[in-house]
């Protein structure tokens, strides 16, 4: 999929997170933390330093400046990286609720009015 396909323009964006794998019975497989590389309005893709099961669910916490933000998502793939012991995964957000959705998009927002003044 070239960038022009994509339905969300991508904001770089190195940002921590708190990252729950949550398996198909809601139990949790495993909790670790990662950083944010790209972000946008409808998922992210991040950086962990383990796999991330596509058949999980995932809940991400990511601090944005001052706020934090939880959302729940699907992970659309993952990727071992062959310079590093580090995966890359790209996570589809789901149901986001209107206050996750403002913050994002406040934060989307700023980072494109920052990098157009820049």
């Amino acid at each position: 999929m070239t960038p022009d396909q994509r339905e969300h323009q991508r904001i770089f964006s190195l940002n921590l997170l708190n990252v729950t794998l949550i398996d198909s019975e809601k139990n949790i497989v495993l909790q670790g933390m990662g950083r944010t590389i790209n972000v946008s309005m409808g998922g992210i893709l991040m950086e962990t330093h383990f796999l991330v099961d596509s058949k999980n669910l995932i809940d991400l916490s990511i601090g944005f400046e001052d706020d934090i933000i939880n959302l729940k998502g699907s992970v659309v793939y993952c990727k071992k990286m062959s310079d590093d012991n580090t995966y890359q995964s790209g996570i589809k957000f789901l149901q986001l609720s209107d206050s996750t959705l403002s913050i994002l998009k406040r934060y989307i927002f700023a980072f494109k009015a920052a990098k157009f003044n820049e």
